[in-house]
């Protein structure tokens, strides 16, 4: 056993037990000097010119494994990794609220001395621990769709402007009904950082005037489950019979209320309005059951994510804010406040431009 491992291994000695069953994430083992270079870079000043490094393993930890929108991402995600020269590996927890289980894998990810970790948060602090003991062990740490706390993290990868994501949603609902009625939320999981924040955005909207005849009468949880999503979207027309229109900030949020709405009285009559992939909301667009929907083409962002992370680990950025970098053919990047880049803005789907889109 090398000296760096014995280092490892007695810093995680707390949660390897809670990692042992979590054999499914196949290791290797990156040399000492890799791991202190990615300390200094880290911890100095970046260097934009620096030489991109190859060979690192790159690890995607999504908010839910086999979701289709994840599925997208990681997959853009594997495909920006391979393309520069690195290793791409994808592990995580079928359940979209198995916050311990996302905690085992980060752990086990650490130990395995991964050079960088992608993770889309299920919880903006339940990870922190374990996140900053990667740091702390040279693993840069990126989030992507769904954020930590600001310090758990060297960057977050944002979709496009939270505050655009949350007004521009509440905007095309009430065009949708005309500016007025009762409208109801269906979100992801409670404790979902984008999630929140999205509706935070789209309360603050409807304060303004012109939404005055337009009343938010709940947010119904669905916690990204294809089942429970349908079921929370009939609960909610059952318990709030006046309700115009639903927007679900999350696409299997989005394509469950679709899914229920096209095959009741409410199709046509109640709108649904969130964020969707082109692929799952196709068919209800064109059956009438949906007007328009927006989103950011999902590929996009977890190559996005993959640059960030290479580019942490080759020392270009450190993550503070007005450092610049480029992603492939997407362009050039530049760090924001509090160690965010954002991917751009979002797309509108509708009748006339959903076929244009294969997601």
């Amino acid at each position: 056993m090398s000296q760096k491992t014995r280092r490892l291994t007695a810093a995680l000695a707390v949660t390897t037990a809670l990692v042992i069953g979590a054999s499914a994430c196949g290791g290797t083992t990156k040399s000492d000097s890799n791991k202190e270079d990615a300390k200094s870079a880290a911890a100095g000043k970046a260097d934009p010119n620096a030489k991109t490094k190859k060979g690192l393993t790159v690890a995607f930890l999504p908010k839910q494994v086999n979701n289709p929108y994840f599925t997208t991402s990681d997959n853009g995600g594997k495909k920006a990794v391979q393309e520069l020269g690195s290793t791409y590996k994808e592990v995580g927890t079928s359940s979209g609220t198995d916050t311990s289980g996302q905690v085992s894998y980060v752990n086990t990810l650490t130990q395995q001395q991964a050079d960088a970790i992608a993770v889309s948060a299920q919880d903006p602090g339940a990870l922190c621990t374990a996140l900053k003991q990667a740091m702390k062990n040279g693993v840069s740490i990126v989030t992507y769709d769904s954020d930590t706390k600001v310090d758990c993290r060297n960057v977050f990868v944002s979709q496009a402007s939270a505050e655009d994501l949350g007004r521009t949603q509440v905007q095309e609902m009430a065009k949708q009904i005309g500016g007025k009625g009762e409208i109801a939320i269906l979100s992801a999981a409670q404790t979902a950082t984008n999630q929140n924040t999205w509706i935070k955005y789209m309360k603050d909207e409807l304060k303004k005037p012109e939404y005055k005849d337009i009343k938010l009468v709940t947010t119904a949880y669905g916690d990204d489950d294809a089942q429970k999503s349908f079921q929370q979207t009939q609960g909610l027309l059952q318990e709030h019979p006046k309700i115009k229109g639903i927007i679900s900030p999350t696409t299997v949020g989005i394509k469950a209320a679709a899914q229920y709405l096209s095959g009741s009285k409410y199709k046509g009559k109640v709108k649904l309005t969130g964020l969707g992939t082109p692929n799952d909301m196709r068919a209800y667009v064109k059956n009438g059951t949906v007007e328009a929907f927006e989103l950011w083409d999902p590929a996009k962002l977890g190559a996005l994510a993959a640059h960030t992370a290479v580019a942490l680990e080759s020392g270009q950025i450190t993550g503070k804010e007005g450092e610049k970098f480029t992603a492939g053919d997407m362009g050039e990047y530049t760090i924001e406040k509090d160690g965010v880049v954002t991917l751009g803005k979002p797309t509108v789907f509708d009748k006339k431009n959903i076929d244009d889109y294969k997601f």
